[in-house]
């Protein structure tokens, strides 16, 4: 693994120089001596905290282009397949570990690690004689927590990683330090432990606020843990019903139970939730904050920067139309009867137009969260999405993202050859945490219990028209699943993960959802045939679609890097199926 370095430039003398020792004694500029930085616990905390944002659009934190270009929900986007090295996340055929990409996000993320470990040596040396006891260990189950964030992304992302503990880093012992040390579940254990003893030292509510983070975090997170290992171990073969883990189920449920008898729940209207003024409400249980120079008094703001490529074309200043909506994922919004159309929604390419009345409903959360031409960006009429709006129509399509970024009106933190927006990376959110309960008590025989979750999710949606979308209300019909729909698992199942999609769309899950339930081959192969045919208006895009294939067995994980292979040669090995 790459050490953290930091980096001087020496400037040459000039003139006659007394001796050699003269120069070498001259002190470093702009280090902070290590002993004064262990000295002051707080701050290496905060530092931490600062880390969770420390991104940008090559290394997102949020695995936007993981989680989503890996699946059925999007395309890329941007000015053609060569644009960004995040091509081959798209069709998984050409991937390999030599993407930069890949190798930025597993540097950052183990650069956050370090942050973490460094502020529990702080803690130990100097935080019960600094901050007292009680807030000493306040702060150490605060750090716990955020490394087990970094591990569980770089788990999630990479399978096989080396776990580098404070223990490691105080005796120097990270260049020795092999990734398969540990198996997938062992690894699962020691995330769940960073949780744990977040979650045994931390109160309810964060006496200091801001965006620290507390109990019910640390249960959503071991819900999440739980959830991910009660499907087996990661691969397709050993993956899916048949290897359901009861126990871990039931751990879903007792670590929901908390969030959900929390200060947390619904926000009213669907819409709100992705606005930037509504971003610590009650639906936000823990997100990575940002903020407005307004707000903060800095130049240019703490901007999202993992999504400064995912603005509308010729809509922003700089909008690079990345992450771009899936015609699949459009037509997954269809409504018969107010319900999925779940046996051929993708029997024909459909979209709703301004203006042009058709039998077809859609379901509200639709215009929530894909850009159409004809229809108001974000909600406000003075800025209409037009087929101009899309930056190279023939390969990408005229869908744009709508969650991430905040009304055009409010306009970017930074504005100049890039656009940032202040809008917070939801970690988790209210709903979400009620799905992974909901697709727990499926799995253990309490689908009465699920069908009342989905529902009151679907009803949330049903009211989330007059507000902000009353303008496609003639377009919008959505019902609640009658009883019939929960009669069985397998029903129920499906339900669910349509419930699932529809809700957390362009949220940066859905190709780990499809993985967990072991049926990402299926859906994916499927998908690629048939959205290169897909069109607009009789434009067809994704062709690239037809050299694409997802292989079980392989592509489950995304390759260790190939720097990290051979920065130390020998010490890591290889994910499954990959050179």
């Amino acid at each position: 693994m790459k050490s953290l370095k930091i980096s001087f430039v020496a400037v040459a003398a000039t003139a006659l120089m007394t001796s050699c020792n003269d120069f070498i004694d001259v002190p470093p500029t702009g280090v902070v001596d290590g002993e004064l930085a262990y000295s002051q616990p707080e701050k290496m905390v905060t530092s931490a905290y600062a880390s969770l944002g420390d991104c940008w659009y090559s290394y997102p934190f949020n695995l936007w282009p993981y989680g989503d270009l890996g699946s059925d929900d999007c395309l890329k986007g941007g000015s053609g397949t060569t644009d960004t090295g995040y091509h081959p996340m798209e069709i998984w055929s050409t991937l390999t570990s030599t993407p930069g990409e890949l190798d930025e996000l597993w540097y950052r993320l183990y650069c956050n690690i370090s942050r973490c470990n460094r502020a529990l040596v702080s803690l130990d040396q100097y935080g019960d004689e600094v901050l007292g006891s009680e807030t000493a260990a306040r702060r150490r189950a605060e750090v716990h927590f955020l490394r087990g964030h970094s591990y569980f992304k770089l788990l999630t992302m990479f399978r096989q990683i080396p776990w580098i503990d404070e223990k490691v880093f105080s005796n120097n012992l990270q260049e020795s330090t092999r990734n398969n040390e540990f198996t997938y579940e062992e690894l699962f254990g020691k995330v769940i432990n960073e949780f744990e003893l977040a979650y045994n030292g931390l109160p309810m509510e964060a006496p200091d606020g801001g965006g620290r983070t507390n109990k019910v975090v640390a249960a959503a997170y071991l819900a999440k843990c739980y959830l991910t290992l009660a499907w087996g171990d990661g691969y397709e073969a050993t993956n899916g019903v048949d290897f359901i883990n009861t126990d871990y189920m039931k751990k879903v449920v007792e670590y929901t139970d908390v969030v959900k008898n929390s200060q947390y729940g619904y926000l009213e209207d669907y819409g709100d939730i992705f606005l930037p003024e509504y971003k610590n409400s009650k639906e936000s249980v823990f997100a990575v904050q940002t903020s407005q120079y307004t707000e903060d008094n800095t130049k240019y703001g703490r901007a999202n920067w993992s999504i400064m490529l995912n603005g509308c074309w010729g809509m922003w200043s700089c909008g690079w139309d990345f992450h771009k909506p899936s015609q699949n994922l459009v037509n997954a919004f269809k409504t018969q009867n107010g319900l999925p159309m779940f046996d051929d929604y993708a029997a024909a390419d459909e979209y709703p137009v301004a203006g042009v009345a058709t039998a077809q409903k859609w379901d509200p959360r639709l215009f929530h969260t894909v850009g159409m031409p004809s229809f108001p960006y974000k909600y406000e009429e003075e800025y209409m999405m037009t087929t101009d709006n899309s930056r190279t129509p023939n390969t990408y399509g005229y869908f744009t993202s709508l969650k991430e970024v905040p009304q055009r009106s409010q306009g970017e933190t930074f504005e100049g050859s890039w656009q940032a927006f202040a809008t917070n990376d939801y970690v988790f959110r209210f709903t979400d945490v009620m799905l992974m309960r909901a697709e727990a008590l499926i799995e253990l025989d309490r689908l009465e219990e699920a069908r009342s979750i989905i529902n009151d999710i679907r009803q949330r949606a049903a009211n989330s028209i007059d507000k902000h979308i009353s303008y496609a209300a003639d377009f919008c019909e959505i019902a609640l699943y009658p009883s019939s729909y929960f009669a069985s698992k397998d029903k129920a199942r499906e339900c669910l993960r349509w419930e699932r999609r529809l809700e957390m769309a362009m949220e940066s899950s859905r190709y780990f959802d499809l993985r967990r339930w072991g049926i990402a081959s299926k859906t994916l192969n499927q998908y690629f045939q048939y959205e290169y045919e897909s069109s607009y208006n009789g434009v067809q895009y994704g062709q690239y679609y037809k050299d694409a294939h997802y292989t079980p067995g392989k592509n489950e994980f995304y390759p260790i890097p190939y720097n990290q292979l051979y920065y130390v040669p020998g010490l890591y090995v290889q994910n499954r199926g990959y050179n």
